[in-house]
């Protein structure tokens, strides 16, 4: 039996920040050390963080890396590390990770396979390296080897797979079983999406059972550059069996979860199986770099996995929905020095979210770190201490106000202060009709005549929404505070949204999420919620009311649905037409089979309504403030969805449909 104690440092990041980074990193080595860690993973890129974006183009960037990189390595002695940093060799960029044993390097493995869709631009920046190779990298007059490459520490032997490494098709993974690898390294970014997790453990899982092998998983948390959030969730596996995981959605800065693992059992796991068929071969050899280094004689110790009850619940979407949100709201006011955070509140579904997902902020990290270390990571609001307790604190740092016209219903003031009562946020109400009126009289004379519902509805409409936001704005200012928009998906994909009015913000916290989940999750959270937060009942008075704009009188019975579509109906195609690329038609005949209670001329008309208004508006999507990335189908162009400012608008497209619904009504005649 030889026992040996492996780690996964989980960190969190900011792109060049390479003071705290460095903190961040160091402190992580002396927590895996003071718990007689001997071999420790960290992230990928953590020195520098993972989104430089651009900047990895500045020599000044990896120049800097690699002088972080040796003010770190005394802290490695008596332990193996590795740090995650790009270098230049000879005349490219590659992302790699260095092995650092006892305080020096012993060399750096190169990524094979970079991310390059959706969210990941990596081959912007970076080179992959390819299989097999090996060279020689200089860095400061020494020599080191770099590339495809086994270590061999002390007798056992570790390899790579970074990140993307472990999702490729030829993993890297089975070449380094065949090398007699007896561990498996994984430092990863890898952004948070809803059910993730999931897929990270079975590559994890059948990692370490196929390579027979012992597998350490590690990742970035909390929200390093503002649009990704990384959820952490450490994995630790051995022979098929995990072992060890850490936590997910941490307010830490660093968290170590750490197991003991038998090399002798895997080992002989290898040797039994009559399909592992290692390469013997002299060659293979160069591709070993082997450093001296005594592993401490250790006891066995209990695995440790002990999962949150949520993460094994019947609400894991709506959970992961509250946790990333809200560390995503934390990481991105205290990073960008932000007093806390205004909301323009309605009292309809999409604000009444947006305020309490930032409230929920103030208290699952209040729960995780405990509101002595949560007012220390805030050190910069010297205003925030002494806070009475976390509800006091919420009050602080969030402003709700309700901007109120003659549209505006007693319904949604009522729901929008009970929202406010209930989260603990400071509320203020303001009308603004007479602001409306104002600009409707200044229009009225200068195009001389008086503007009506009959003939200038949008107008009218826009208006209200518009003439919000300037005071909105202003709080934010007095507050030296971040508003948020407050604009879902939905209302994305076809522009149902005004410029400068519901979407003015400097983040936009539910861009990411479709109208029918965001309804879904306000039903689970007036009735559940969060692990040990609990229901919210404040928000039956939410989720009574039918989601309308309140832009047009009272008498006209205005509904988001009735101007569009049922939200269920519109999600359906968004996903088809936008996530899965169907053309007008096959998305038809895709919701006529989805929807069959809705008539199919009926069903037509909606399909060509969104992709109508889906080409109108892209310009608005353009303009969207930056939002989370939550799942695979975002709608972000700049950094998942990129479609033209101007198109044909898929005029070809809707003829072929109309002449289909044509032909039903020829038939039926």
């Amino acid at each position: 039996m030889q026992l040996i104690k492996v780690a996964a440092a989980v960190v969190n990041t900011t792109p060049l920040a390479w003071d705290s980074n460095k903190a961040h990193l160091l402190s992580a080595i002396a927590d895996a050390r003071a718990r007689g860690v001997s071999i420790l993973c960290l992230p990928e890129l953590a020195i520098t963080g993972y989104g430089c974006e651009d900047a990895f183009h500045s020599s000044g960037t990896w120049r800097t890396a690699l002088a972080v990189l040796k003010e770190i390595l005394p802290a490695t002695h008596g332990m193996v590390v590795s740090l995650g940093l790009p270098v230049l060799h000879p005349r490219a960029l590659y992302n790699v990770a260095c092995l650092a044993v006892d305080g020096a390097i012993a060399g750096f493995a190169a990524k094979r396979h970079l991310a390059g869709d959706g969210i990941h631009y990596e081959p912007r920046w970076f080179k992959p390296w390819p299989a097999g190779e090996r060279s020689i990298l200089e860095v400061g007059g020494e020599r080191f080897p770099i590339g495809d490459l086994v270590f061999d520490v002390g007798g056992i032997r570790i390899g790579f797979e970074i990140c993307e490494d472990a999702w490729a098709r030829d993993r890297p993974g089975d070449e380094l079983a065949a090398q007699g690898v007896d561990l498996i390294l994984n430092p990863s970014a890898s952004h948070f999406a809803f059910g993730k997790q999931a897929v990270r453990e079975r590559l994890v899982l059948e990692g370490s059972r196929a390579f027979h092998v012992s597998y350490v998983y590690t990742n970035l948390v909390g929200n390093e550059a503002g649009r990704a959030i990384y959820d952490g969730g450490a994995l630790i596996a051995t022979e098929g069996r995990l072992v060890a995981a850490g936590p997910r959605f941490s307010y830490s800065d660093w968290s170590v979860t750490t197991a003991v693992v038998d090399v002798d059992a895997t080992r002989m796991n290898q040797a039994r199986t009559a399909s592992f068929l290692p390469e013997a071969g002299r060659q293979l050899e160069t591709a070993v770099v082997s450093v001296p280094f005594r592993y401490p004689a250790i006891e066995p110790e209990p695995a440790g996995v002990g999962l949150p009850s949520w993460e094994s619940g019947p609400y894991l979407k709506e959970e992961e929905f509250a946790r990333a949100v809200a560390l995503g709201l934390f990481d991105y006011m205290r990073k960008s020095r932000a007093r806390g955070f205004v909301v323009s509140l309605s009292g309809g579904a999409d604000s009444s979210t947006v305020a309490i997902l930032a409230a929920l902020m103030v208290r699952l990290g209040g729960d995780d770190l405990g509101p002595r270390r949560y007012l220390e990571k805030l050190a910069y609001l010297p205003e925030l201490a002494p806070a009475p307790d976390l509800r006091g604190l919420t009050r602080k740092l969030l402003l709700c106000v309700y901007q109120a016209t003659r549209q505006s219903s007693p319904a949604t003031r009522a729901a929008a202060a009970a929202i406010a009562e209930a989260v603990g946020a400071e509320f203020l109400v303001l009308d603004v009709d007479p602001l409306v009126e104002r600009y409707v009289a200044l229009v009225s004379e200068a195009v001389g005549r008086p503007l009506s519902w009959a003939t200038d509805d949008l107008a009218l409409q826009n208006i209200q929404a518009r003439v919000r936001a300037p005071s909105a704005w202003m709080f934010a200012n007095l507050r030296n505070a971040l508003l948020l928009a407050t604009s879902n998906r939905s209302e994305a994909a076809v522009g149902y949204a005004t410029m400068d009015g519901d979407t003015a913000g400097g983040l936009s916290p539910i861009a990411g999420v479709d109208k029918a989940f965001l309804r879904r999750w306000l039903r689970w959270y007036e009735e559940v919620g969060p692990a040990g937060v609990g229901p919210l009942k404040a928000l039956a008075r939410v989720n009574a009311l039918e989601p309308t704009a309140e832009l047009r009188p009272p008498a006209a019975g205005q509904t988001d649905e009735a101007d569009l579509m049922p939200y269920d109906v519109l999600d359906a195609i968004e996903r088809a037409a936008i996530r899965d690329k169907q053309t007008p038609l096959e998305v038809w005949k895709l919701v006529t089979t989805e929807f069959p209670a809705h008539r199919r001329e009926t069903l037509a008309e909606w399909v060509e309504r969104f992709f109508r208004l889906w080409c109108r508006n892209q310009w608005k999507r353009e303009r969207y403030a930056p939002s989370f990335h939550l799942d695979d189908e975002n709608l972000d162009p700049k950094t998942w969805c990129r479609f033209p400012i101007l198109s044909g608008g898929f005029e070809r497209e809707l003829g072929e449909l109309q002449r289909a619904v044509a032909a039903i009504g020829s038939r039926v005649r």
